[in-house]
C-alpha cells in the first residue's frame, strides 16, 4: 500500500488540475475583470471537479504564460487569496503547483495547508524558458525550515517543454532521483499539457523504481486510461476534463464524471 491511500483515499488515484486564470503581473491578466473573476472561475472548476468525483485537486497558475522559474511575489499572493477564499468549499485533498518555482510552491503549501506539491526539483534542462537549473538540496532544507515536512513532493522527472542537458537514460534518472532525494512520487509527462505520456517511458520508470509511486502526468484520457493506470499508480489530469478536451476552456463536469466512472470500474477489476 502506498501513501496515496492514506493521503488521497485510494490507490490508482486521479489528481485533477484546477487551472487558475492569468493572475496580476501575468502578461494575459484580465485587468478589467480583475481578481474576482479569477476566483469565480476557479470556484466553478473546483466544484465541477469535486462533483464529478475526482480524488484530489491541484491548484496551478497554468495560465501564467510564459512561465518563470523564479516566480514573483504577486503570483503567490494571488494564488493564496484564491485558495483562501475557496478553502471552506474544498471537500477533497488538495495540492498546489506554482509554475515553475519549487520553493514558492512550498511557501504556498505551508500557507494554505496543501497536502502535496508537484514541481521540477532536480536536474538541469534546456527549455523553452531558457537554461533551467534547480537546487533540490536547498529546496528540501527550505521545506523543513518552514514546517512543511509533511507536504508530499511529486517530482516531475520528464519536464514539459524541456530536455535534460546531460544525456542520461530515463532509468538512470529515476534511480538516482529516488536514491538521492527520496521523492514521494515521480511524474512522467508528455511534451506539453494535454500531450499523452509515452506508455513505454512510463513503464521503464515504474520498472526502474517499483517501490516508488509513479504518476502519468499529462494526456491521460478515457481512451487510454486503462493502459496508463495499468502501469502507473495514478494520474494527474487537466485537459481531458475541459470542455471539448481543449486546454484553454473551463472544466466540464459531465466529462469528469464519465472519466471517473471509467476509473472506478477499472479499480474494481
Amino acid at each position: 500500500m502506498t501513501w496515496l491511500r492514506e493521503v488521497l483515499g485510494t490507490e490508482k488515484a486521479v489528481i485533477a488540475m484546477c487551472h487558475l486564470q492569468a493572475l496580476p503581473g501575468d502578461p494575459y491578466y484580465d485587468k478589467q475583470r480583475g481578481m474576482d473573476y479569477v476566483v469565480e472561475m476557479a470556484r466553478k472548476d473546483l466544484h465541477a471537479l469535486q462533483d464529478g468525483g475526482v480524488d484530489a485537486v491541484m491548484f496551478s497558475n497554468e495560465f501564467s504564460l510564459p512561465y518563470l522559474t523564479e516566480v514573483k511575489t504577486e503570483t503567490v499572493a494571488a494564488m493564496a487569496r484564491i485558495i483562501g477564499e475557496l478553502k471552506s468549499e474544498v471537500k477533497i485533498p488538495f495540492g498546489v503547483n506554482v509554475l515553475w518555482d519549487a520553493k514558492k510552491s512550498l511557501d504556498l503549501a505551508a500557507a494554505t495547508g496543501a497536502s502535496f506539491i508537484r514541481e521540477i526539483f532536480t536536474g538541469v534542462y534546456a527549455s523553452d524558458f531558457g537554461l533551467w537549473n534547480t537546487n533540490v538540496g536547498e529546496t528540501v532544507r527550505h521545506q523543513r525550515s518552514i514546517g512543511a515536512e509533511n507536504v508530499k513532493l511529486l517530482f516531475n522527472i520528464v519536464p514539459e517543454a524541456a530536455k535534460y542537458v546531460a544525456d542520461r537514460d530515463i532509468e538512470s534518472v529515476a534511480k538516482s532521483t529516488v536514491f538521492n532525494n527520496r521523492p514521494d512520487a515521480l511524474c512522467v509527462s508528455g511534451l506539453t499539457a494535454g500531450a499523452r505520456t509515452d506508455s513505454q517511458i512510463l513503464e521503464r520508470v515504474k520498472n526502474a523504481v517499483p517501490e516508488t509511486v509513479v504518476l502519468a502526468n499529462t494526456g491521460v484520457r478515457r481512451d487510454n486510461l486503462v493502459e496508463q493506470l495499468t502501469i502507473a499508480d495514478g494520474a494527474v489530469v487537466g485537459t481531458a476534463f475541459k470542455e471539448d478536451g481543449i486546454f484553454e476552456k473551463q472544466v466540464d463536469q459531465a466529462r469528469v464524471k464519465a472519466f471517473m466512472d471509467d476509473v472506478k470500474a477499472f479499480r474494481k477489476r
